[in-house]
């Protein structure tokens, strides 16, 4: 079953290739997403027995929650892509088309991945197949994003390469037979040694953290989102990230397995905490709204390794943050983009009265900065107060201090600046281009605010039951 994943989407490429019309290639996207979502809720609820095809190929708990995610959000932007690229005739859409359907079949590789090499080899792939979608307004900002995306991501998977062969010889001063399939190094983990282990944990850390744009290593990240179109830029902060984040999580898991939590929780909440309070100073003061986007994901992946920092109790919301943070950043770039496009800038001085040029995208922005500052009733604030509440029942009092402090950092600074967007009287004369809200550019984001509402009123039992099982698979009690 997992070569299904991989193999129809980069079938869905090659279609996509051959498809002569700009006009009809974009209908590919939609097509593909649909199929995957409906094989991965297929696969996920409702056959079990599909889930092992060999000691490679796997899909646990984690990768099952990934997997959702990363397909949901896919299907979404897909519909909204189809109503942007008809916007954007002008621009030529096969590389656009087929590099997104490429990270599609890598991103299922990445999630079904149980051998960690194999899953260094997608984790690149997603690079390759995600950089020339940076490029797609093709000017001079634009390609030197790509190209320090590239760079800097080449050099931090190039990292992760190193920790993995480290992870591989740490197996060796024992007597053990060299491994890289988790099944194996979770069965071994107590005899790995310290010193090669706690080395690779570190390097692992550097590298997948390059890829999820934790600080200091988030510098490619405020350039390739504000560079990138809004649809590309919510695939990055949904499905790139979570895509990483999957990659680490299988360290971790290893570093529970391997008695290691006492020296990988001091490393994983500085690294939290810290990518918390850059993001936050950043985004204070922050003009351009793309860019804020860029630094508002830098600080929930910070979020993402606190929750892992502190464990135990706050596993389940740490789980449950994957999706939340996935679906409101889906909101906020797609409204985000709709929002650029109408006033053909990204800048506070000159965007403001959104919500009265753009009705439906100024208040669907709107919501989503009230949902990803942890706001009730929304989804992130459920999984933020999850960490919140594992931190203090943890006695770590001080990280649960230092996390709202931050978080509170934040909120003022994104307020500060979505609220410039969206109130006020907006300019006068002729809107750039004559954009408007339109259903095919809307419905996609509403239906996306509807999903991150829903995961802050109730979850359902079925993800309630994969969130559990994730929570148990890293270490943590049910």
């Amino acid at each position: 079953m997992a070569f299904v994943f991989v193999l129809f989407p980069l079938v869905f490429a090659g279609v996509a290739f051959l498809i002569p019309s700009n006009r009809l290639r974009p209908w590919t996207l939609p097509a593909a997403g649909a199929l995957h979502l409906a094989l991965s809720v297929y696969t996920v609820f409702f056959r079990a027995d599909l889930l092992r095809t060999n000691g490679w190929l796997m899909l646990d708990a984690p990768g099952k929650l990934v997997l959702l995610v990363v397909s949901t959000l896919f299907f979404f932007c897909s519909l909204y892509s189809v109503g942007y690229l008809r916007l954007r005739e002008n621009r030529g859409n096969r590389v656009f088309t087929c590099c997104l359907l490429l990270f599609l079949g890598m991103a299922g590789l990445v999630v079904w991945s149980h051998h960690l090499g194999l899953m260094w080899v997608a984790i690149e792939a997603t690079t390759l197949s995600t950089a020339p979608l940076i490029y797609f307004n093709q000017n001079k900002k634009s390609l030197e994003a790509t190209w320090k995306y590239l760079v800097i991501g080449s050099v931090g998977i190039a990292i992760a390469l190193l920790g993995t062969y480290f992870l591989a010889y740490s197996t060796v001063p024992s007597g053990m037979k060299p491994t890289l399939q988790m099944d194996e190094l979770l069965a071994c983990a107590p005899g790995l040694s310290k010193g090669w282990f706690r080395a690779a944990f570190i390097l692992l850390l550097v590298g997948y953290g390059t890829k999820m744009g934790l600080a200091p290593m988030h510098t490619w990240k405020p350039d390739a989102y504000g560079e990138a179109p809004g649809v590309i830029g919510a695939i990055f902060a949904g499905g790139v990230t979570s895509c990483a984040f999957l990659a680490f999580l299988r360290i971790y898991q290893l570093s529970a397995a391997a008695g290691e939590g006492d020296f990988t929780t001091k490393i994983l909440l500085f690294m939290g905490l810290f990518s918390m309070i850059v993001a936050g100073l950043f985004i204070l003061g922050q003009k351009d709204f793309k860019r804020l986007l860029a630094y508002s994901s830098v600080e929930h992946m910070g979020i993402l390794i606190v929750g892992l920092g502190i464990g135990g109790p706050a596993l389940y919301g740490t789980m449950l943050h994957v999706a939340t943070n996935s679906m409101t950043k889906g909101v906020l770039f797609l409204s985000a983009g709709n929002i650029h496009r109408a006033y053909d800038s990204k800048n506070t001085d000159q965007v403001h009265g959104a919500i009265s040029r753009l009705p439906f995208s100024g208040i669907l922005f709107l919501a989503g900065f009230l949902a990803i500052t942890g706001s009730p009733p929304f989804g992130p604030f459920v999984s933020e107060f999850s960490i919140l509440t594992g931190a203090v029942s943890g006695g770590k009092f001080v990280t649960a201090g230092l996390f709202l402090l931050f978080l509170l950092v934040v909120f003022i600074g994104m307020g500060q600046t979505v609220l410039s967007v969206v109130q006020g009287r907006a300019p006068a004369g002729e809107i750039p281009g004559g954009y408007r809200d339109r259903f095919s550019t809307v419905f996609p984001v509403l239906v996306l605010m509807g999903v991150t509402l829903l995961l802050g009123l109730v979850i359902p039992a079925p993800l309630q039951n994969i969130l559990k099982e994730a929570v148990v698979c890293l270490g943590g009690k049910a």
